[in-house]
């Protein structure tokens, strides 16, 4: 009789493009070194400590949650939602890895409040589909799925690049409840996604879950060429405990062709790496692995040995899946030793939790058990009742393995009743899918597999010298068969050409020296216009009034926010694009700096839902000009309560920004002026946006009205502003 046990590959992959995690020593230096030298307590050092603790959880734990304390921290001190729940979401990741899965999940559901709190999508999707994971690797296979269609449901909604995470999670779910057409489906799908994306590490995952399937479905050679796919791909990729499972997979096929050394050493490899990274459940599952090698040896006391230590730590972890696998075969090795009393009651508690978590393969083996017990103590009737039920099961999910071992026990069973029609029936049954699992073609296309895995790697590099040699010798016959006519040719081309190119060159060089001396004028320009010496002296007269008044705690606040704007304007004057949340903190406090003393003025700002700060870069010093031209003219002489308020959204893709007072409007203050000067802030921030929308490929305008003709007080500005996308947020 052969009891099985399997290897579960989770995913726990996260936002955005996770590219492989593992072996990546050149992307681990380069964010140590940006966080070393990004010093600001901001959104950016957040991101960069949650990037490097996603970077550690796989090898070192204890440092991974070292950078998640000084993330989660910021993020609170900052009132950065979005990144502390990615910081408490990989907290849930480190439980999960060592098989804590209640604590898990509790992170889990923390991280995915915030992210509703705050309508990021995809954070929620990745919520639900950990969540998945954690249910799954519990028993509780519904959950799972439950929360896995939920994740798939988001994803497609915002076209996610993790949609194909999410459909290997929801075919391995239905790959444990038997359900094999569903599992190959979602399977093959995210295959199909993930070589789009050329995304190397869930091809690899792919694999091995599908090689999982047919390996349940009996077809060895075609689980064991994609478990040979996988383990060559996470090679590369460096990724440790993808390879972890891929070696307990293929120890399983070792197993099945009685190559027990091979089947022991790959299991000993997985176990090394599970037991490195404190994975507890890939520990049991695979001392569960060795215990069937133990069994099939005959050295059952040491089977039993590993069986029970890997059923503790299971229970140890609430890990309900694994537990009937573990269960069925102490059963099976308590039958062996002919001791019918424990073998009868491990198998009666397999099939008790195979029914509560709904694991048909498990209760087919449960059933298969009690029937060879059952006919051993000649109780033919109950023992015909469990073959038969395990016979409907493994015959309804594709179990070949349990359909061939029912087979033998109705053969049997039918036989020592006397209904010798029904024995041969089922005798020519079971010998038929033993023929098929076990034939000798099948045998040898393993065994060419194994060969075809070890020399890919040494044909890959030979195949690629050969085609530069290929190459070179093509190029050489060319060369040589050409004639003294194709070389001239060739060489007068090859002069109008030259001569073409350099025209061209010459013409764009002259455009772009243009260009840049227009850039350097209109950025000369804004440097001047970007805060008045009005403004300065001003500031300078207030606080030196607040001093001589003695006045120490306002005057160190109105320092400080003085000194905070002028770095903000000087950082940003540098930098071609800034964050939005800079230029909004500068506005702020630019605002803050003139209502300090005297409240002459309300300000709001506003930024609509579907924008997010961190995640836009726009041209510094657009907005500041004409803010500063509201508070300057606006309210001449004006009575009453005076209200500047600026708002940002989106619309058609385009971000738009106004400025709208209660003042005197533009027209009023235009009558008052020369009918020919004009607006210094309008004319260079003009300027600025002609050059700005061609460089970004966005358009970029300015509208000014008086709010008369909205039957209104005061101006609006309207500023089309072209941004680009950060890839900090």
């Amino acid at each position: 009789m052969c009891y099985t046990f399997r290897i579960i590959l989770g995913f726990l992959l996260t936002n955005l493009v996770w590219t492989s995690a593992f072996g990546q020593n050149p992307v681990l230096d380069s964010l140590q070194s940006e966080l070393d030298l990004h010093t600001d307590q901001d959104t950016i050092r957040v991101n960069l400590l949650n990037d490097l603790a996603f970077s550690f959880f796989s090898r070192d734990i204890p440092k991974s949650l070292e950078y998640l304390s000084e993330s989660e921290e910021l993020a609170d001190a900052i009132g950065f939602k979005k990144g502390k729940a990615r910081s408490i979401y990989i907290k849930g990741i480190t439980e999960a890895i060592q098989s804590n899965y209640d604590q898990a999940l509790r992170y889990y559901l923390q991280a995915q409040k915030l992210y509703k709190s705050i309508n990021f999508k995809k954070g929620i999707a990745n919520s639900y589909n950990a969540m998945g994971i954690t249910f799954r690797n519990k028993g509780k296979l519904r959950d799972a799925i439950e929360n896995f269609k939920k994740a798939i449901e988001i994803e497609e909604e915002i076209e996610s690049d993790n949609l194909s995470a999410s459909l290997l999670n929801l075919g391995t779910a239905y790959e444990v409840l038997g359900e094999f057409d569903e599992a190959i489906s979602n399977l093959n799908k995210a295959l199909s996604i993930a070589e789009a994306n050329q995304n190397e590490q869930r091809i690899s995952y792919s694999l091995n879950n599908l090689g999982n399937v047919y390996r349940k479905l009996g077809n060895y050679p075609l689980a064991q060429e994609h478990f040979k796919k996988s383990l060559y791909k996470n090679e590369l990729l460096g990724d440790s405990i993808s390879m972890a499972h891929n070696l307990g997979n293929i120890a399983a096929i070792y197993k099945i062709q009685k190559n027990f050394d091979r089947a022991i050493e790959n299991f000993e490899s997985s176990l090394g790496i599970y037991a490195r990274i404190n994975s507890k459940q890939g520990v049991a599952n695979t001392l569960n692995g060795l215990g069937t090698i133990y069994e099939e040896k005959k050295a059952f006391d040491k089977a039993l040995q590993t069986y029970f230590e890997a059923l503790e730590i299971s229970k140890q972890i609430d890990a309900s899946g694994e537990i009937p696998f573990i269960l069925n075969n102490i059963g099976g090795t308590y039958l062996k030793l002919n001791d019918l009393e424990n073998a009868i009651s491990y198998f009666s508690e397999s099939e008790k939790i195979s029914w509560d978590i709904e694991s048909v393969e498990t209760l087919s083996g449960a059933y298969i058990g009690q029937s060879r017990i059952f006919t051993k103590q000649k109780k033919y009737e109950p023992a015909l009742s469990k073959a038969l039920k395990a016979y409907e099961i493994s015959t309804t999910s594709g179990f070949l393995n349990h359909q061939k071992e029912a087979s033998e026990m109705l053969s049997l069973i039918y036989e020592a009743t006397g209904n010798y029609k029904e024995a041969l029936k089922n005798h020519k049954q079971y010998k038929l899918l033993d023929d098929s699992l076990f034939n000798k073609e099948n045998i040898e296309k393993i065994a060419q597999l194994e060969y075809e895995y070890k020399y890919k790697l040494e044909l890959d590099s030979a195949n690629i010298r050969e085609l530069k040699l290929t190459k070179t010798v093509l190029d050489t016959s060319q060369d040589l068969a050409k004639t003294r006519q194709n070389y001239l040719w060739a060489i007068i081309g090859i002069l109008l050409i030259s001569i073409a190119l350099g025209t061209l060159i010459f013409i764009e060089k002259l455009k772009n020296e243009k260009s840049k001396t227009k850039n350097v004028i209109v950025e000369q320009k804004l440097l001047r216009s970007q805060m008045t010496p009005h403004f300065i002296f001003n500031s300078l007269s207030v606080l030196q009034g607040m001093i001589l008044n003695k006045e120490e705690g306002k005057s160190v606040n109105y320092l400080s926010k003085f000194s905070k704007l002028l770095r903000i304007i000087l950082e940003n004057s540098r930098d071609k694009l800034v964050l939005l949340s800079k230029e909004i903190t500068a506005m702020e406090n630019y605002l803050s700096l003139h209502n300090l003393e005297d409240n002459q003025f309300c300000f709001s700002i506003h930024v609509a839902n579907q924008i997010d700060p961190i995640a836009i870069k726009i041209p510094p010093m657009l907005i500041q000009p004409f803010v500063e031209n509201a508070i300057e003219h606006a309210f001449n002489g004006q009575p009453g309560e005076n209200k500047i308020d600026i708002s940002l959204r989106m619309k058609q893709g385009q971000l738009i920004c106004t400025i709208s007072d209660n003042g005197i409007g533009i027209d009023s203050h235009t009558e008052n002026r020369s009918k020919t000067k004009k607006s210094l802030a309008t004319t260079i921030t003009s300027e600025r946006l002609k050059i700005l929308s061609k460089d970004l490929k966005m358009k970029g305008e300015i509208s000014i009205v008086d709010r008369s003709k909205f039957n209104e007080k005061g101006t609006l500005v309207t500023l089309t502003i072209p941004f680009k996308q950060s890839q900090e947020s």
